[in-house]
C-alpha cells in the first residue's frame, strides 16, 4: 500500500517542464543489467574533502552497496539515499564494519562542497563518518563506471536535469556485481539479505525489469500526451481523495464502535 500510495503522489507532484527527452526515448535508460560484472577498482575519484581515492581501496575487503546519483536531483535520488540510509540502519548493518557505502555523483559539476554537504545532510554532524564515501569525478571516469555496471544517463538541457533510472547495485568484497535492487524501497530484510550475498560472494540473476526513472517529464500542452497526463493526474488525485475519505470513514466507524 506505501508503495502504491508513494507511486500516485509521484505522479501528482511531477514537475512541469517542456522536456527535450521524449517518452520513446525512456527504455534507453532502463539499467542494463550484469551480474557478475566488474566495476573499474582502479578507478580514481574525489571524497568529500577532496582528496584522490581509489575505489579499491575503499571497498576495504567488504561488500558495499553502490549508488550512482547526483546530489541536487529534484526528484527520486533523495528518496533512494534516504532510503537506504534509513534501511541499513534499521537492519543494523554498520558501514565501516559490515559494508562499505558508496555514492557517486554523475553530475560533472558537483565536487567535494557538494558531497560533504550531503553526508551531513542524510547522516548528521555527529553521525561517524567511517564507511560512508560521496564521491565526485569528471565524467569520463564517472561513465566507466556507469557502463560497468549498466546505468544510462543523459543530461536534459530543456529542464536542466539529468534523466536516469532509480536503483542500486551490491557488490561483492572484490568489486562485482552481486545484486541489482531497482527502484527506491526494498526494506531493511532485503537489504540485509543482499549485503549477507555479496559477503559470500554470490551473484544473482538479474532483478525484475522495473523502469522507474529519475526525471521530471511532462509533455508540451496541445498534445495527446499532455492530455493523457492532465487526466492520469485527475485520476491520481481522484484516487489520493478516495483513500483519504475511506481512511475517514473507517476511523468514525471504529468511535461508534
Amino acid at each position: 500500500m506505501k508503495a502504491a500510495l508513494a507511486g500516485v503522489l509521484l505522479a501528482v507532484a511531477a514537475p512541469s517542464a517542456a522536456a527535450g527527452l521524449q517518452p520513446s526515448q525512456f527504455g534507453a535508460l532502463a539499467f542494463r543489467q550484469h551480474p557478475g560484472a566488474q566495476v573499474p577498482l582502479d578507478t580514481v575519484l574525489l571524497d568529500e574533502s577532496g582528496r584522490k581515492v581509489r575505489l579499491g581501496l575503499l571497498l576495504d575487503g567488504k561488500p558495499a552497496v553502490f549508488v550512482l546519483e547526483y546530489l541536487h536531483c529534484p526528484n527520486l535520488c533523495g528518496l533512494v539515499l534516504a532510503g537506504l540510509v534509513r534501511d541499513l540502519k534499521a537492519a543494523g548493518l554498520q558501514p565501516g564494519r559490515d559494508l562499505q557505502f558508496v555514492a557517486v555523483s554523475i553530475d560533472p559539476h558537483e565536487g567535494p562542497e557538494d558531497a560533504a554537504r550531503a553526508r551531513t545532510a542524510y547522516l548528521g554532524e555527529h553521525a561517524n563518518p567511517a564507511g560512508w564515501h560521496f564521491l565526485t569525478g569528471p565524467a569520463p571516469t564517472v561513465r566507466r563506471i556507469a557502463d560497468a555496471i549498466g546505468f544510462r544517463y543523459r543530461f536534459d538541457k530543456a529542464i536542466g536535469q539529468y534523466a536516469h533510472p532509480a536503483g542500486f547495485v551490491v557488490l561483492t568484497p572484490d568489486g562485482r556485481i552481486s545484486r541489482y535492487l531497482l527502484g527506491f524501497e526494498h526494506g531493511p530484510a532485503a537489504l540485509k539479505t543482499a549485503v549477507a550475498e555479496a559477503a559470500r560472494d554470490q551473484v544473482e540473476p538479474p532483478a525484475h525489469p522495473l523502469l522507474l526513472l529519475c526525471f521530471g517529464y511532462d509533455p508540451q500542452a496541445g498534445t495527446i500526451a499532455y492530455t493523457a497526463m492532465q487526466a492520469l493526474r485527475i485520476a491520481a488525485f481522484g484516487a489520493v481523495a478516495a483513500l483519504v475519505l475511506y481512511v475517514l470513514a473507517a476511523l468514525r466507524r471504529e468511535r461508534t464502535r
